[in-house]
């Protein structure tokens, strides 16, 4: 069996860094101490800097990372016990980075006179205003309507930290907003709704919705999220997407159709295993359905789904449960993997072990996408499997939902579109996935980077070419 290239070199993640200002003697070899100390637990200068210098003494500020928060915490206590050595400040540079929020409006028109001032304001703004009332078609082209995106949550699933509520999911859904303009050139807006009502917040994006050209709903919990998706989807003419569920799919997808591309085989003809019954598993399981999957199996804490299961379901599992495991296998995770050709993960970490690897058929390909930490290490997965996917970003293959979301909204943007269905998903998936040239394609590189440039551009041609066809316009 080949194997995917054994790169596990790490990045290191700066979100655990710190800034740390430090009075010492002016001794020869009193900061090679600080060094040598700072090496033997790990961590890593990225710089310093000489901020005052006397006789005596010195003042420098250094700039140190650490690879998670009890190393950070240790550090800084063992900084402080040492002898001769003053801790003056230390400032968390993540929460620096978020001080104020990380987003703004800017204006995209100067107004840099009486005459400007009159035209973007009153009097002259009647004239279009008037005009709009006329041809509200328009309105994509003379406001913002045509280039914004709403990001909208609940906070009650965001990230791995559970229910948090609207007010801490701000810097999350601001970051979202961020993504939204580097990668796309769009402007996001996030609106965190103050209840978790599924008749409120839906008569809430209703009442906002106006003003967007897309709404991109976000951390919302499952099964509600599965409710408040398909109401805004029948009541809206603006189109929805939970991306939790949908792009994470869209991504799936793109790297499973790589997959098929680099093995020479049809997913159609695969076993494939989805751990996990929330949003992005069964927004997977769908996706992967419409694209022509046949043998697919989802599981959850109590094993496979099956049509006729009682123990913990829910309308969402009893309609997956319809549609999926055919042959109505019954059993653990580690159990109806045997003979699996794709497992994908999409729950919680550490739940796989070796011996559930080998039981799989022959060219395994594992998809660990719980975060931070995967359903099976990536070193003990991956001499064992022939394409390994995470959801993180300092190993190959990552199957981020960045690859997706910005092209998609970009599309549907340029499209006018009113609506969205899996259709135009399946088109997004296989614009990232054919990024990728077939000769290129090898074990570890069967997804594009967020970063390659080709991706937004390619899933935003795709979504309009299919939106725009006369016999499939959802317009």
């Amino acid at each position: 069996m080949e194997k995917m290239t054994k790169n596990l070199d790490r990045v290191c993640f700066s979100g655990f860094s710190i800034r740390v200002k430090l009075e010492m003697p002016n001794l020869l070899g009193k900061f090679g101490e600080i060094v040598g100390c700072l090496n033997r637990y790990g961590c890593e200068i990225v710089s310093s800097s000489l901020l005052k210098v006397s006789t005596d003494k010195v003042i420098r500020e250094l700039e140190i990372i650490c690879l998670e928060e009890r190393q950070r915490e240790q550090i800084i206590k063992v900084l402080k016990e040492l002898k001769d050595i003053k801790v003056l400040k230390v400032i968390d540079k993540t929460f620096e980075l978020h001080e104020g929020g990380k987003i703004e409006i800017v204006n995209r028109v100067q107004i840099k006179d009486q005459n400007t001032l009159a035209e973007v304001y009153t009097p002259g703004v009647a004239k279009v205003c008037l005009y709009l009332k006329d041809h509200p078609e328009e309105v994509y082209r003379y406001t913002i309507k045509g280039h914004t995106i709403a990001v909208i949550t609940d906070g009650s699933a965001v990230l791995g930290l559970g229910n948090i509520g609207p007010l801490a999911s701000l810097p999350v859904m601001e970051g979202k907003c961020m993504l939204f303009k580097e990668f796309a050139g769009l402007d996001a807006f996030p609106l965190a709704v103050n209840t978790q009502d599924v008749d409120e917040f839906v008569e809430v994006v209703k009442q906002v919705s106006l003003v967007f050209g897309g709404i991109n709903l976000e951390d919302i919990s499952a099964p509600r999220c599965f409710e408040i998706e398909k109401r805004l989807w029948e009541e809206l003419e603006v189109p929805v997407v939970h991306d939790d569920q949908h792009g994470t799919a869209i991504v799936v997808l793109a790297g499973l159709i790589n997959v098929e591309r680099l093995l020479g085989k049809s997913l159609r003809d695969m076993k494939i295993v989805i751990s996990g019954a929330g949003a992005s598993a069964i927004g997977t399981a769908r996706l992967l359905l419409k694209y022509g999957v046949k043998n697919l199996i989802l599981c959850d804490s109590y094993g496979a789904i099956y049509q006729g299961r009682k123990e913990r379901m829910n309308p969402y599992k009893e309609e997956i449960a319809s549609l999926t495991n055919p042959e109505r296998l019954k059993g653990t995770l580690s159990e109806v993997l045997a003979g699996a050709d794709i497992f994908i993960g999409l729950s919680a970490p550490n739940i796989l072990k070796p011996e559930d690897l080998k039981a799989m058929a022959q060219d395994r390909v594992v998809f660990a996408l719980a975060n931070p930490d995967p359903e099976i290490s990536p070193e003990i997965a991956l001499p064992l499997v022939r394409v390994l996917a995470t959801g993180r970003s300092d190993y190959p293959n990552q199957i981020n939902n960045a690859l997706a979301f910005p092209g998609l909204f970009k599309g549907l943007l340029e499209a006018k579109a009113k609506k969205v269905d899996e259709e135009v998903f399946i088109e997004a998936a296989k614009a990232i996935a054919y990024v990728i040239k077939k000769e290129e394609l090898k074990e570890d590189y069967i997804i594009p980077s967020m970063f390659d440039k080709r991706v937004v551009k390619a899933v935003a041609q795709a979504v309009v070419k299919k939106l725009t066809k006369p016999s499939k316009s959802l317009n």
